[in-house]
């Protein structure tokens, strides 16, 4: 039996484990905070510049 186990594309299983963990405990909820303060911000700014809705 071979010393570590590898994937389809040669990649260390383990590596693969710590690459899914940062991506779904780090990046994705970072970027998500990021869109939505983004999205946020980009309508606070909107409406300084352009009133409220409705006005």
């Amino acid at each position: 039996m071979p010393e570590h186990v590898t994937g389809k594309g040669g990649t260390p299983k383990s590596q693969e484990l710590w690459v899914f963990l940062f991506i779904t405990v780090l990046l994705f909820p970072l970027l998500s905070v990021a869109l939505v303060g983004g999205l946020g911000f980009s309508i606070w700014i909107s409406q300084m510049l352009l009133g409220p809705p409705g006005s």
